[in-house]
């Protein structure tokens, strides 16, 4: 009887205790909480939510751009004449980011500009095949496809705008909407698309206006030239001179080409020349007008330009 009353005493006791420490049932309490979940229960599920679009939209630079294109390599580049003499300041590293890390360590193969008879938009660093290639800036992908020109490339958007492109891979180690951080293994190096001899082709664009890898990287060193780049009309002085010039060559060589050929019967393909018509060409080579027609998708109207091919 005794024990009892003891016993009913010790569960009394103890019942008074846990209500006034506010603990009705005991928990218990892992030595090693799992690292990953931290973020609480009480936490606002429409923050988070906002919290994670405005993640991405900083990584697409859609207030930039407007758009995430996933299937044009190229963006539509911008009229460098709209900025003016205004200077635009591009934050490359900040305690937000995890900086730059070079893509490859290899030479300069082909720097930017002028390079082999052509201008070159990008900066050619030596590599072998099957060596890793890493992203220079964290971003998010935009393209990660294969490239008659290009090879297998991989586009990489980043927040202040500027685009970075790796081309030539052998192999593709990301997928498009991928965030990567800079540094990550995006592809393995290799000699696919238009290119002759091992080595990643490295771009950078802002806007689609390519510009020199070099005002922004100090290759040799493997670092950044300055935390900041500053955007103006002088950074992009190489396209106007380099599109006029271009302009002129290709009126040049294409005027040079159509003069030599014009008039000529080569094989069973004419190049028209200045005066020609349907009805001259089909009795210069004893056709009918209805025959160069039906062989050229034309019809009896058609008005014939100087250069045209047309099948006899």
């Amino acid at each position: 009887m005794k024990k009892t009353f003891s016993l009913l005493l010790l569960f009394s006791f103890l019942q008074v205790a846990f209500a006034t420490t506010g603990f009705s049932t005991f928990v218990y309490t892992s030595p090693n909480p799992d690292p990953t979940d931290t973020v609480p229960d009480n936490f606002n599920k429409e923050v988070l939510l906002t919290f994670s679009d405005s993640a991405a939209s900083e990584y697409s630079a859609s207030d930039i751009y407007g758009e995430f294109d996933t299937e044009n390599i190229h963006y539509t580049k911008f009229k460098v004449e709209s900025l003016k003499d205004s200077i635009k300041t591009i934050v490359l590293n900040d305690k937000n980011s995890c900086g730059y890390v070079p893509p490859v360590l290899g030479k300069i193969n082909c720097p930017f500009g002028r390079c082999r008879r052509y201008f070159h938009y990008g900066m050619d660093l030596h590599l072998q095949t099957g060596d890793a290639v890493g992203a220079a800036f964290d971003g998010k992908v935009r393209i990660a496809k294969k490239s008659k020109s290009y090879g297998n490339v991989v586009v990489i958007r980043h927040s202040n705008g500027l685009e970075t492109y790796y081309a030539h891979l052998s192999k593709l180690n990301v997928q498009v909407g991928q965030e990567v951080s800079a540094g990550d293994i995006i592809g393995l190096g290799g000699n696919t698309g238009w290119s002759h001899g091992s080595h990643l082709h490295f771009e950078v664009r802002y806007l689609g206006q390519p510009i020199n890898p070099a005002d922004i990287i100090s290759f040799d060193e493997h670092k950044l030239v300055s935390d900041t780049l500053m955007l103006s009309k002088k950074t992009f002085s190489y396209a106007a001179k380099n599109y006029n010039k271009g302009l002129a060559k290709n009126y040049n060589s294409k005027t040079n080409v159509v003069n030599q050929n014009a008039g000529k019967l080569t094989g069973n393909v004419y190049v028209v020349k200045q005066g020609d018509s349907l009805y001259i060409i089909a009795r210069k080579y004893g056709t009918s007008v209805s025959v160069l027609c039906q062989k050229n998708g034309l019809s009896t109207n058609s008005v014939l330009h100087l250069g045209q091919k047309l099948k006899i």
